[in-house]
């Protein structure tokens, strides 16, 4: 068998990661990188630049409204996380949907692929928030972070995650269920 050149995997790899992670045909086709998102001149631009690529990409319709989006200490996030946090402290962004916030944890650099698919993650807890009903915020997580895995893939990256302990804290739990 005949190696396949490297230009070829390039354009293959994400198309195949997409399909392992069950996003299906939508992220495959969205196998095209967001236009410079690298050179976006602001945060709200590359907020605009990822919300393109959720259009194509997740299953959720995007929200009239973007969300706030504020910079805040590792200190501050794990406070703010101590009752949800399944994942643990290594947290780099939070949505809370009350306010439609996102917290970016310092230090953040929109420049950097990692710390822009946080910002997509939470993008997609944005428009998770409205389109359907949640049993319990836990189930947000797994879908948010295969489109992360899925847009760093695209750019030659891979989310650094443990997937066991991702789909573990994806479940709900006995006190998350309410009689009717």
């Amino acid at each position: 068998m005949l190696p396949l050149p490297r230009f070829a995997l390039a354009r293959i790899a994400p198309i195949v990661f997409a399909f392992f992670l069950g996003l299906g045909p939508a992220a495959a086709d969205a196998a095209e990188p967001a236009p410079n998102w690298r050179h976006a001149a602001s945060l709200p631009e590359l907020v605009q630049i990822l919300d393109g690529w959720l259009d194509s990409a997740s299953p959720w319709p995007s929200r009239a409204t973007p969300p706030r989006i504020r910079m805040i200490s590792p200190q501050r996030a794990l406070a703010m996380s101590a009752g949800e946090g399944r994942l643990g402290a290594n947290r780099r962004g939070l949505y809370d949907p009350d306010t439609q916030t996102i917290f970016l944890v310092r230090p953040w650099s929109m420049r950097n692929p990692q710390d822009a698919s946080v910002l997509l993650h939470e993008l997609a807890h944005h428009r998770q928030a409205t389109a359907r009903h949640w049993v319990c915020p836990g189930q947000q997580e797994l879908p948010a972070y295969r489109l992360q895995a899925a847009w760093l893939a695209e750019r030659g990256e891979s989310i650094p995650i443990n997937w066991i302990a991702a789909t573990l804290a994806g479940g709900c739990r006995p006190d998350d269920f309410h009689p009717d």
